[in-house]
Formats: structure tokens, C-alpha cells, sequence
């Protein structure tokens, strides 16, 4: 039987994955959800489609007017930490608008629950605790879309730049790599105990 080797597992696992636009999509309300969100806490409708525009003109503006002192693949790289940086900021978002969609749910489905004191309505005149929530995850979840809109955006720039399919930048080996010798040989050193 082969030794466990826990540190090659340890950093696999650790290792954070890199934030693909599916990601984003998955985890952002899209423009139908975005409405229906506007419609009900009668919130602004924002224009998604005009937000994905701007954000492709501008960065694709921004490159050309760069295109002169930057090499192809200059220009490559510094698009992929741009676009990366939208797609971080609206997945990050997205998790937020996750978990306040969560908790406005809980503190809903206890309304229901006549027993609880705590969570009843609260006095005429003042939103109840779950009314709050529903109105700030309301708030955050067009948040998250208008920047899944312009990570969107920001992604279809990248295309027309590079000519190429904007794929998240993975790192390849450990980021410090004497912490890994280091880690590999104390790894071998204790499967002489095994």
C-alpha cells in the first residue's frame, strides 16, 4: 500500500479555484430575475444591456488607446487581470446575495410560526425584521446583477482584444515554491515512518 501523501492533498485542497463567468452566472440574478426583483420592491429597473455595453466599449477604448505602447501579449495579460477583477467582484457579490436571500427566507418561514414572539410582526408603522431582509436582499441582488452585467461585458471585450476565449488565469505550481520542497521532503521524511 502507498503512503498517504497529506501534504500533496492538504494543498490541493487549499488551493482556491479560479472564478469562471459560469460561476458569476450561476450565482448572480440574470435580467428577467433582475426585473421581476425591480418589480416587486419597486426598485429601479436598471438597463442590463446598456451596462454590458459600456463596460465592453470601454475597455475595448482603453486598449486601443494603449495598443500603441503594449505588446500583444502585454496586452493580453493586463486584459486577463482586468477581466479576472470583474468576474471576482460580481461572483463575490453574487455569494452575498446568496446568503441574504437565505436569511430573508428563515426569518420568513418563522413568521409563519405563530408561537415565536420574537419573530412576529413588529408594531403598525414599522417593518418586521424579515421585511428588512427581504428589502436588503432585494437591494443587493441588483447589486450583483449589474455587476454580473458588466463582468459580462468585460468578458466579450476581452474576446474582440485578444481574438481569444477569456479563460480564468490558473496558477500553475505552488506560489512559493521553497515552501513546497520544503513541505515535499518532510513529507517524505514522515512516510519513513509508515
Amino acid at each position: 500500500m502507498a503512503p498517504l501523501n497529506r501534504s500533496a492533498a492538504t494543498n490541493r485542497s487549499t488551493t482556491p479555484r479560479a472564478t469562471t463567468l459560469e460561476m458569476v452566472r450561476h450565482a448572480c440574478p440574470d435580467t428577467a430575475q433582475a426585473m421581476r426583483i425591480s418589480e416587486s420592491f419597486g426598485l429601479s429597473v436598471v438597463d442590463s444591456e446598456g451596462i454590458r455595453d459600456l463596460h465592453r466599449q470601454q475597455l475595448i477604448d482603453g486598449a486601443e488607446a494603449m495598443k500603441d505602447g503594449l505588446g500583444e501579449k502585454a496586452m493580453q495579460i493586463h486584459m486577463q487581470r482586468i477581466v479576472g477583477s470583474f468576474v471576482g467582484s460580481a461572483h463575490g457579490a453574487g455569494l452575498f446575495y446568496s446568503r441574504s436571500v437565505t436569511e430573508a427566507r428563515d426569518l420568513t418561514a418563522r413568521l409563519s410560526n405563530d408561537l415565536r414572539d420574537e419573530d412576529l410582526e413588529g408594531p403598525v408603522g414599522f417593518d418586521s425584521r424579515a421585511q428588512r431582509k427581504r428589502e436588503f436582499a432585494a437591494v443587493i441582488g441588483l447589486q450583483a446583477h449589474v455587476l454580473r452585467m458588466a463582468a459580462e461585458g468585460a468578458v466579450v471585450a476581452y474576446e474582440d482584444i485578444t481574438g481569444e476565449t477569456w479563460k480564468p488565469y490558473e496558477r500553475s505550481g505552488s506560489p512559493n515554491p521553497a515552501t513546497s520542497i520544503d513541505q515535499r521532503a518532510a513529507s517524505l521524511q514522515i512516510s519513513a515512518f509508515d
